[in-house]
C-alpha cells in the first residue's frame, strides 16, 4: 500500500461536478492499494498516517501530528501510485489491486483513521473521475509505502 500524504490548509475533491468531500486543516492521503496488501497494511498505514508528526509545534519544529492537532483528513483512492514504471514511457497498471479488494482496503483504511482518533474523514469517490484541489502547507508532502516496513 503506498500513500502520498500532503499537509494542506484545506482541501476538496469534486465528482460529477459535485463536491464530495471537503476538509480544513489536515492531511490529504491519496492512497494507492496494491497487489496483494492486505487488512494488515491498511491497519499500519492508518496508523501511521494519524501519527505521522509533520505539524509545526510551539517551537516551529515539524512534531505534532494529525491527532495532536485535531486535523482532519481526506482520503481519495488512487491506483495510480501502484504504476510500473520502469520499462518504456507508458506505466503499467498490473501491481493494483483488483478494484473490489482495493475498494474494501480503501474503505478500511478510512475506518481504521476513525479509530485511530481522527474526528473527520472526508473521502473521495472510488473509481471516479475526481478534480482534487488543495492548499499545501509547507508544503509538506510525505511519500509512504508499506512495502518499505516489512
Amino acid at each position: 500500500m503506498k500513500a502520498v500524504v500532503q499537509r494542506v490548509f484545506n482541501s476538496e475533491v469534486v465528482c460529477d461536478g459535485s463536491t464530495v468531500g471537503s476538509i480544513s486543516q489536515g492531511l490529504l492521503i491519496l492512497l494507492g492499494v496494491c497487489r496483494g496488501d492486505t487488512q494488515k497494511e491498511a491497519d499500519i498505514m492508518a496508523s501511521k498516517v494519524a501519527n505521522l508528526r509533520i505539524f509545526r509545534d510551539e517551537n516551529d519544529k515539524m512534531n505534532l501530528s494529525l491527532l495532536d492537532i485535531n486535523g482532519q483528513a481526506l482520503a481519495v483512492s488512487n491506483f495510480t501510485l501502484c504504476a510500473d514504471t520502469s520499462h518504456g514511457r507508458r506505466p503499467s497498471f498490473i501491481e493494483a489491486e483488483d478494484p473490489d479488494k482495493a475498494n474494501a482496503l480503501y474503505e478500511r483504511f478510512c475506518e481504521k483513521l476513525i479509530e485511530n482518533g481522527v474526528e473527520k474523514v472526508e473521502k473521495g469517490v472510488f473509481g471516479g473521475d475526481m478534480q482534487v484541489s488543495l492548499i499545501n502547507q509547507g508544503p509538506v508532502t510525505i511519500i509512504l509505502d508499506t512495502e518499505n516496513w516489512k
